[in-house]
């Protein structure tokens, strides 16, 4: 009786351990986007954009920039451990570098544990890097060669590069067609249309009227009438007068710049003065990222290079019209891409600041409501 007794309890452990272990069914494919920080201290953006595949295989490419000193991009290759939760995927070679300090490129190599908070989903863990060996994929160094370090990554909505063909949403809808009817129908007969005839009236008989001699008039003296003087009503009804009315604000017409592209938004702000003034840096160095910018969809600033001196736009918000839209278009990448800026909001007593990011796929859009300060 005992040993059928601790066959249960073993049998009910052995269940427990099951069903508690971890059950994951996450997909992580898409794109994440952070920055990884290397042993020295130096800090890079970096972006991943993946598929998972079957098993947990997982492929994908890399982009790691750090200002104008480097840029990188990497294909990828790897899996994803559900037991554990970690992603592992490694680089395997360089296909596009951009370096202003020469030398070789280094692969890395990821170890990342997945976690979610909320709706926030995120990548976290370490890096070692190797030299690359161009011309091949079997890079003999060994991981650790060209250092290390830690990773950050979140997902996102979208990129600040080239979207890869395989994070591309296809339209998989079948196109139908209406089918025609065959059958025949009789035209109608065609009507012919007769245009009446005028009737001939009779020719005209002319006769010569008969000649009546008159006398001629006698002249009289005018008769002068007196001038009756009247005073104008001032209390008249005026009847059929236009009725003003409100004038119509006319429509907008959206920019194709606004349509074509994503407008990404950035931060809603809510000032209590209706007047803002918006300054525009380059954030970072200095690479002649050029931007245009407009506010609820008219033109303001049109292909302004950004520096360290500001581009400055004057705002006045009314708050019966609700929200207003100021949208950053960048006209090219300069030298590192992507096209960043740094915005400072001032509204009376209020500062904000907003780090700005465009791409030729996307445009920075940046909501404002002006409210009303509440009476104490």
């Amino acid at each position: 009786m005992k040993r059928i007794k601790r066959q249960i309890c073993l049998l009910v452990l052995i269940l427990t351990c099951i069903f508690s272990l971890p059950s994951f069914s996450q997909n992580i494919t898409g794109i994440w986007k952070g920055y990884f920080i290397t042993d020295d201290g130096e800090q890079y953006k970096l972006e991943f954009q993946v598929k998972q595949g079957d098993a947990f295989s997982v492929t994908g490419v890399s982009y790691s920039y750090l200002d104008i000193r480097f840029y990188g991009k990497a294909t990828m290759t790897g899996n994803f451990v559900k037991t554990s939760k970690n992603f592992r995927i490694k680089e395997i070679r360089t296909v596009e570098v951009k370096s202003l300090t020469g030398g070789g490129t280094c692969i890395m190599n990821y170890n990342l544990a997945y976690s979610k908070s909320g709706k926030e989903e995120f990548l976290e863990g370490v890096y070692l890097g190797k030299q690359e060996v161009k011309g091949t994929d079997d890079n003999p160094g060994q991981w650790g060669d060209c250092g290390g370090g830690k990773v950050f990554l979140r997902r996102v909505d979208s990129s600040d590069f080239y979207v890869e063909p395989f994070l591309r949403k296809k339209n998989t809808s079948a196109l139908i067609t209406p089918k025609k009817d065959s059958t025949v129908k009789p035209s109608a007969p065609a009507v012919t249309k007769r245009t009446p005839v005028a009737k001939a009236n009779p020719p005209a008989v002319k006769t010569n009227p008969p000649v009546v001699k008159t006398s001629p008039p006698v002249k009289k003296d005018p008769v002068v009438k007196p001038r009756i003087i009247t005073k104008a009503k001032t209390d008249t009804l005026k009847i059929n007068e236009p009725v003003a009315k409100n004038p119509v604000k006319p429509a907008i017409t959206t920019p194709a710049v606004l349509k074509e592209r994503q407008n990404e938004l950035m931060k809603s702000l809510v000032v209590n003065d209706p007047d803002v003034t918006v300054k525009l840096y380059d954030n970072g160095e200095i690479d002649d990222d050029t931007i245009s910018v407009f506010y609820d969809k008219k033109l303001v600033v049109s292909q302004k290079r950004l520096s360290t001196s500001p581009i400055t736009v004057k705002l006045k918000l009314d708050d019966e019209d609700g929200d207003h839209e100021l949208v950053m278009v960048a006209e090219n990448l300069g030298r590192i891409p992507p096209n960043t800026s740094l915005m400072i909001v001032e509204a009376g007593d209020q500062r904000f600041d907003v780090r700005i990011t465009s791409t030729e796929q996307k445009n920075a859009l940046v909501r404002f409501r002006y409210q009303k300060p509440k009476q104490p």
